[in-house]
């Protein structure tokens, strides 16, 4: 069996130092915003380059804690990538908020940022460019159109940590980053847990308050807030992963160059990186017009595969009250027809990468005979 990720084999590589750290954590007592909280937010912060990184309880409260820290709410519309996992619209839409959607650029699978102005309305207070993949979005342009529009830019950074734009990490780009630790991802704890990134002081601020209750001072709410904080256990854990994340996204972008190398062969379309980004490959997607039939080829041979995702944003049923119809967004309906992410994580071997990309070749070779 060869998995989409293996993070027993993570945890093994690195036992000794999260065993000591969760320990640690055990023995002081102390599980809610203490010592361990504060330093990540200390060292994601100077990683990034960003002055301030504010610990929450997951991406999606990131998301949704950034847009309420920037007043978005009932009235207004954020303007959001129609192919991206769901929180990236839904949390638009739990500020009271409007998501509108804009069509992806296929070779990247990021927000396609050419259609952006024709999107954007006097009820328009953002913009949510996401870092698919590990792909950075074109920012400069997304920044630029912002600016001459006065809008706010959100990066969803939750899949891209490490991620680099014209040699600036993403995250650290817009008005405010958000991230997830989703066990799954490039830098992931053991259970949920995200932060929110910026570099503006006020913004900052607000955004402690909302992760608490709305409050500064304890048991004086100031606004309607959450209880959304990142635990002393997951903080102690991501301290440790902080530290080999660099390598374990080196030995990411090794992996998919080779994975490129055999599939050129095959002339299958794989992940484009562009000029002046450095893509961190949390997952290496694939396309085939015979998607389905690749996939279940590959679960009856043990290698597991996945579709992220199986259905644009903008035809979901959540989003079915705004009207979008199919065919509105081509690239990322296609995308959801046709993407298929393959095994990839830093303690794969080249045998396994090896074995996927044999039995794929002998896949395609009986679905196209």
């Amino acid at each position: 069996m060869i998995p989409l990720v293996d993070l027993v084999a993570q945890y093994r590589s690195i036992q000794s130092e999260i065993d000591a750290a969760i320990h640690q954590v055990l023995e002081d007592g102390h599980f809610i915003l203490g010592s361990n909280v504060t330093l990540l937010e200390h060292e994601v912060g100077t990683y990034l380059g960003a002055k301030h990184a504010v610990g929450v309880a997951s991406g999606t409260d990131a998301l949704v804690i950034a847009l309420r820290a920037l007043n978005i709410g009932p009235g207004d519309e954020v303007i959001v990538p129609s192919y991206s996992f769901f929180a990236t619209a839904g949390a638009v839409m739990l500020t009271g908020a409007r998501p509108v959607f804009v069509d992806i650029k296929p070779d990247t699978y990021c927000l396609d940022e050419t259609q952006v102005v024709d999107r954007i309305t006097s009820s328009t207070k953002a913009i949510i460019p996401v870092h698919l993949y590990g792909h950075p979005a074109e920012m400069s342009t997304l920044l630029d159109i912002a600016r001459m529009h006065g809008l706010k830019v959100i990066e969803d950074n939750a899949q891209a940590f490490g991620a680099e734009y014209r040699e600036r990490k993403t995250a650290s780009l817009g008005d405010i980053g958000c991230l997830s630790f989703f066990p799954t991802k490039n830098l992931g704890g053991y259970g949920d847990g995200g932060m929110v990134i910026t570099n503006d002081d006020e913004l900052a601020a607000k955004v402690r308050i909302l992760r608490t209750h709305g409050w500064r001072k304890k048991y004086f709410p100031e606004m309607l807030g959450y209880n959304s904080r990142l635990d002393e256990l997951q903080a102690a854990i991501l301290c440790v992963k902080l530290h080999y994340v660099d390598e374990w996204n080196l030995r990411r972008r090794m992996l998919a160059s080779q994975y490129n190398e055999r599939f050129f062969e095959m002339r299958i379309v794989t992940p484009r990186e562009m000029e002046d980004v450095r893509h961190v490959y949390h997952l290496y997607t694939v396309r085939f017009a015979e998607r389905d039939r690749v996939q279940s080829g590959l679960k009856s041979n043990g290698i597991a595969s996945e579709v992220y995702y199986p259905q644009p944003l903008h035809l979901t049923d959540p989003c079915r009250q705004f009207g979008y119809q199919p065919g509105d967004f081509p690239a990322a309906e296609q995308a959801s027809r046709q993407v298929l992410s393959l095994p990839l994580y830093p303690e794969m071997s080249e045998a396994q990468l090896d074995s996927v990309t044999d039995h794929i070749q002998r896949i395609l070779e009986e679905v196209r005979a």
